[in-house]
């Protein structure tokens, strides 16, 4: 009897350990983002997903050569983002913005949100996980 429970508190143990490891590398910046691919972009909002645990911004971006590439852009939970004024209602499909944000690892159209600036020069930070999501100095490499 001794011998079942401590075979069954190291099996619990063991799975806690093996989903705190999971649950940290999800939701760690490092893992999936590159901080030394920063982007700079502008483009017209495609599609807002605000939904948990991770919001998207999806952004039709123009290519110097004319074609048009859609971005994701991750950020924070929707609470986070309502905090900082987004809303569907304040950023509807078919508005302009620029993006502030860190590429995909994967090399995919996707980043990390820093924050998204309306042309008349308003800010909200995403809330996310970024270096800077919640007002520190943006990436200032243009693309």
């Amino acid at each position: 009897m001794k011998q079942e429970f401590w075979s069954g508190l190291t099996i619990v143990g063991v799975a806690g350990l093996l989903a705190s490891a999971y649950a940290a590398a999800h939701h760690s910046f490092a893992a999936a983002y590159d901080e030394n691919a920063p982007l700079n972009m502008q483009g017209v909002v495609t599609r807002v997903e605000l939904t948990n645990p991770h919001s998207w911004l999806w952004v039709d971006v123009t290519n110097e050569d004319g074609t048009v590439t859609n971005w994701g852009f991750e950020g924070g939970p929707p609470v986070n983002l309502f905090r900082h004024g987004l809303t569907r209602d304040t950023l509807p499909v078919g508005s302009e913005i620029k993006v502030f944000a860190y590429q995909a690892k994967s090399g995919e159209n996707k980043g990390v949100a820093v924050f998204f600036e309306y042309l008349d020069g308003r800010k909200v930070f995403m809330g996310g996980s970024a270096p800077g999501a919640d007002g520190q100095p943006r990436p200032d490499n243009d693309r």
